[in-house]
């Protein structure tokens, strides 16, 4: 990407290139990544595509997207050793050892150095979405984050080869679109969507491209672009009020009497200006390229099932009026098409109000709790009680007091009682991992938050590589300050969900991973035939997803059924000190139970695992320990 001469590249971006089709760069997540370096306008980028091949030699180093936009051409060999153990897109820090991983992380991060570099950046800053949230959850965890994230984008790649049936997650987006918006405040919005129907319909037209900034809109008429005006009703201009420095004021501050008391069950649905609702985000800069190319593509060799995505289509309308959408394309060299011709359009499907009754409905059944001891007696029938092995070394401890104090968990901004557990904590992965580990292994702290482990073990064993994988971006940032203070070397930062590290490793770790994280690390490692040592914690948010069934081994799984385990799972987190001995202990069995299902599901794949309490039990209420090793 060209840069001025005063800017500085502070960082790498790299991206996989498999092959070009009609402005199209595959794959999708690339194309994606592309469109928001242009949109966002960042300076301090520098942009590589990675071609999934070996090319010839007398291949161009570069290619040109438009006359304002170029990308140089990079082997897998020289982009990065950090880099080469994940999967693309990626962003590597000048030093090297810090890596983002992934579409969601890295294209997080490019809006949020985007908006640090010109924080007048309003439409850039909003990307995120309300409290910064969008697309944060992992996708394993989120249905939402997995359809747009991975499931779009390769439902769209495989039209694109196969052309035949509409992909069921482009019909899933369709259906998407016709629920009712929930959405931060939206009673308010709501009751002053009521008013203005009671007055006599919806408030006067407003045209989006007004919103543009002269400039922008002196560009987009210098390239021919004409936007049919659009008469927006409340909703739309809820959501121009996020995208301008002005804003747009949406009515009266106060709504008449009768409105104010109007139920909220009898207030008027909101309906979908973008995709999560009203306002512009991530979401829709990651849907775009793909939806655009399945529509050219529909548009030639299917056009008759245009009609069947009415709201997408309009979707696809409004978001190229949105100011530096247009820009953005033609810098990535996407030419829009325009689909205002009625024959592509039939009638709205008729969105029915959302009730109270239906919202808590799916809450309701995912909040079953039924009591432990029948599910237990159950398993006691048929032989299965919690068994926890003798610890192997409960008397090994780090001598903390020879450690430099950036290793300590205090360093960490711990409280003094906190860190002490903390530390016991660290004492018993440590001694585990030690006794596994030889020089030249590399170990992968999973969920590593701070960094109180993986640092521990890169400071203790200088022989091998430690590789730190937390997807919450501040928490990793603090472990790389800790790291600098301390001159290790030997470790690797990667900011992204687990499954986008591919390297190969020896021993997985992994302190307190929350709920199916821990089914995620096992399962990595046992992929990988890595041993692993892991901590488990939040049984409660375990769940069935896209990778993990439960009951995990085949044994529980004959006496067991999926509610019946969650009934463990929610007893297994009542464990904490100020909760009466008797519930304590029923909640420690239910956490052995749980531990041991999955311990015999490691075992199932080749592995010998133990259940170990860590010692000592008073360092965490959540003190089970699972260790395994491939046979």
């Amino acid at each position: 990407m060209k840069n001025s001469g005063a800017s500085v590249v502070e960082e790498c971006l790299y991206l996989d290139l498999a092959h070009q089709q009609e402005g199209c760069i595959f794959p999708l997540h690339t194309s994606i990544a592309l469109f928001l370096v242009a949109y966002c306008g960042s300076k301090t980028l520098k942009v590589f595509l990675v071609p999934s091949i070996k090319s010839d030699e007398g291949q161009e180093s570069r290619v040109q997207l438009s006359k304002n936009m170029e990308v140089d051409i990079i082997s897998r060999e020289e982009i990065p050793l950090v880099a080469q153990n994940c999967r693309l897109p990626a962003i590597v820090e000048k030093d090297s050892m810090f890596c983002r991983a992934g579409l969601a992380a890295v294209l997080r991060h490019i809006v949020k150095k985007a908006s640090a570099e010109d924080p007048s950046k309003k439409d850039v800053s909003e990307l995120l979405g309300f409290k910064n949230t969008c697309l944060k959850a992992c996708a394993e965890v989120s249905q939402w984050t997995r359809l747009c994230e991975i499931s779009i984008p390769l439902a769209v790649e495989s039209f694109l080869k196969e052309s035949s049936m509409i992909p069921l997650e482009i019909e899933k987006l369709e259906k998407k679109l016709g629920e009712p918006v929930r959405v931060h405040n939206d009673d308010k919005i709501r009751r002053q969507k009521l008013q203005q129907q009671v007055e006599g319909g919806t408030a006067r037209g407003f045209d989006l491209t007004q919103g543009k900034t002269s400039n922008l809109r002196q560009e987009d008429e210098e390239r021919g672009d004409s936007h049919e005006p659009t008469n927006a009703n409340l909703e739309l201009r809820a959501a121009l009020s996020k995208l301008t420095t002005e804003g747009v004021p949406l009515g009266p501050n106060r709504e008449a009497a009768h409105i104010r008391k109007t139920k909220w069950a009898d207030l008027p649905p909101l309906e979908h200006v973008f995709v999560e609702g009203l306002y512009f985000t991530l979401t829709d800069v990651v849907l775009l390229p793909c939806i655009h190319h399945f529509l050219v593509s529909v548009r030639k060799k299917q056009k008759e099932k245009l009609a069947d995505f009415p709201l997408i289509l309009g979707w696809y309308r409004r978001v190229q009026e949105v100011p530096g959408v247009c820009r953005a394309a033609a810098l990535c060299g996407m030419q829009f098409i325009h689909l205002y011709d009625s024959e592509y359009l039939k009638e709205e499907p008729q969105r029915p109000p959302i009730t109270k009754q239906q919202e808590t409905q799916d809450e309701e059944d995912s909040n079953f709790i039924g009591g432990p001891r029948p599910t237990m007696t159950k398993l006691m029938e048929r032989g299965i009680k919690a068994i926890f092995s003798p610890h192997p070394s409960p008397s090994q401890t780090i001598d903390w007091g020879n450690l430099p104090a950036a290793v300590n968990p205090e360093e960490g901004k711990m409280s003094g009682h906190r860190a002490l557990r903390k530390k016991q904590q660290i004492d018993n992965l440590v001694s585990a991992v030690t006794n596994l580990a030889k020089p030249g292994d590399v170990i992968v702290d999973f969920c590593s938050g701070g960094g109180h482990v993986g640092l521990v073990l890169a400071y203790l064993l200088p022989s091998c590589q430690v590789v730190l994988i937390e997807n919450k971006e501040e928490s990793l940032v603090r472990a790389k300050d800790r790291s600098e203070d301390l001159g290790l070397r030997n470790i690797w930062f990667i900011q992204g969900n687990l499954d986008y590290f591919t390297g190969a490793f020896n021993i997985g770790v992994a302190l307190h991973a929350c709920g199916v994280a821990t089914d995620m690390v096992i399962g990595r490692c046992v992929r990988a035939r890595a041993a692993f040592v892991v901590c488990p914690c939040c049984y409660g948010f375990i769940q069935n997803t896209v990778k993990s069934t439960f009951p995990r081994s085949h044994r529980f799984r004959e006496v067991l059924s999926y509610r019946e385990h969650m009934i463990l799972c929610r007893f297994a987190d009542q464990t904490d000190a100020q909760l009466p001995p008797e519930r304590r202990l029923i909640g420690k069995r239910c956490m052995g139970l749980v531990d041991l299902d999955r311990a015999w599901a490691a075992e199932g794949c080749g592995y010998s695992a133990q259940v170990i309490s860590m010692e000592p039990e008073c360092c965490s209420p959540k003190n089970n320990m699972i260790v395994g090793a491939p046979l």
